[in-house]
C-alpha cells in the first residue's frame, strides 16, 4: 500500500519557521520526485517545491525561493520542507505528492497538513 504521511504543520506568526515532513512507503523511493503542493481557501492548488530523489535536483516556485528549502533522508524515505520567513500568504493546506514520470502530474498524494501564518 502506497502511503505519503505528512507532519509538521501548525500555527506560526509571520516571520517564523516550520518544517514539514513526508514519510513515504509502498513504492521505490529513489525512482520518484517528491515534494509539496499547497491550496489556500478559495484558490487553485499551486506547486511549491520538489526534489528528484535519485540526483537531488530541486525545484522551487518563485513565491518561495530563498525562504523554503527541500531535502531528503533517503535512508528513512522521508522528504523535508524547511519553511523560513513565513508570510500570511503561505497559509494553506500543504500536500505531499510523488511523481514518477513528472512530479507536476503526481501518481500519489498525502492527506495534507494545515499551515497557518498569522500576521
Amino acid at each position: 500500500e502506497v502511503q505519503l504521511v505528512e507532519s509538521g504543520g501548525g500555527l506560526v506568526q509571520a516571520g517564523g519557521s516550520l518544517r514539514l515532513s513526508c514519510a513515504a512507503s509502498g513504492f521505490t523511493f529513489d525512482d520518484y520526485s517528491i515534494g509539496w503542493f499547497r491550496q489556500a481557501p478559495g484558490k487553485e492548488r499551486e506547486d511549491v517545491s520538489c526534489i528528484k530523489i535519485r540526483d537531488g535536483s530541486t525545484y522551487y516556485a518563485d513565491s518561495v525561493k530563498g525562504r523554503f528549502t527541500i531535502s531528503s533522508d533517503n535512508a528513512k524515505n522521508t522528504v523535508f520542507l524547511q519553511m523560513n520567513s513565513l508570510k500570511p500568504e503561505d497559509t494553506a493546506v500543504y500536500y505531499c505528492a510523488a511523481g514518477g514520470s513528472s512530479w507536476f502530474d503526481p501518481d500519489y498524494w498525502g492527506q495534507g497538513t494545515q499551515v497557518t501564518v498569522s500576521s
